[in-house]
């Protein structure tokens, strides 16, 4: 494995840096994601400090792709009107070097959007962001967990994982009690996070977001991802302190987002 070049020699500085741009430049994230999570997912890009646009209707998802910072596809609940807007936000986040996430939803044992997360994969995301059954389905080594449930761990995406981003050039984040992030050569594990955030509707997916406004602001897409993930997880950890219970989280985490400082990274970081 080559040598981890500057600047992700020291990952949490990175992390650091990297939410110190989010917060200065604003990213504008467009996302085409899921109706249970829209609420949620634009309130962690505020709480980031990022600016959300849920442009998601044919016409106008492709244009506002072209001036977006970064461009956030969801599978979560794919009618046949975004269906076809994400195709077009998609490609047009490509043409314009757009960088993009694809998060697979529940991809493998549902036919529609499995045959939609194929078509979006020959457009190349910049990260695709998904649990350990559904990196495994979209490598084609499983066939899916249960709905949006993983049903596999982590440790046995991980080689799929590597694969997927060496055959597609993107980034690969498979999220789970250790999260794990590959671009193919480069590898690393978060092991932060709390059991609350699987009691949330929009937990995952609003990390996606987090990702696509992080993908945003650095080139290096890996570095970026890994940047995001640890921010994600930390938050989570400090919010779970102050929660009863998964209503209390959810209001918690917000709070924690914009509240992080860079000493709770250096704190907290867990990254190997």
């Amino acid at each position: 494995m080559p040598p981890i070049p500057p600047p992700f020699a020291d990952p949490t500085g990175f992390a650091q840096q990297s939410l110190a741009r989010v917060r200065s430049t604003s990213p504008l994230v467009q996302c085409l994601t899921n109706s249970v999570v829209t609420g949620f997912t634009a309130n962690v890009l505020l709480a980031l400090g990022a600016s959300p646009a849920m442009v998601d209707i044919p016409e106008e998802a492709g244009p506002f792709a072209r001036i977006a910072s970064g461009v956030l596809v969801n599978l979560g609940t794919p009618h046949a009107e975004q269906r076809s807007a994400m195709v077009e936000a998609a490609g047009a986040a490509r043409s314009a070097d757009t960088p993009w996430v694809l998060d697979p939803v529940a991809v493998g044992a549902l036919p529609v959007r499995t045959a939609l997360a194929r078509e979006l994969l020959e457009l190349r995301p910049t990260v695709i962001r998904g649990n350990a059954s559904e990196i495994l389905a979209l490598a084609g080594a499983g066939g899916g967990g249960r709905g949006v449930d993983s049903s596999d761990g982590v440790e046995t995406a991980g080689e799929s994982a590597r694969e997927l981003a060496r055959t597609t050039g993107c980034v690969v984040a498979v999220s789970g009690p250790v999260d794990f992030v590959t671009d193919g050569v480069r590898s690393a594990r978060i092991a932060n996070g709390d059991a609350l955030l699987t009691r949330v509707t929009g937990g995952g997916c609003a990390l996606g977001a987090a990702i696509t406004a992080f993908a945003a602001v650095d080139e290096d897409r890996f570095a970026a991802t890994v940047a995001a993930v640890t921010v994600y997880t930390v938050a989570a950890e400090l919010a779970a302190k102050e929660a009863s219970g998964p209503g209390s989280f959810a209001v918690a985490f917000l709070d924690a987002l914009a509240a992080l400082e860079p000493a709770d990274l250096a704190e907290r970081a867990a990254l190997s």
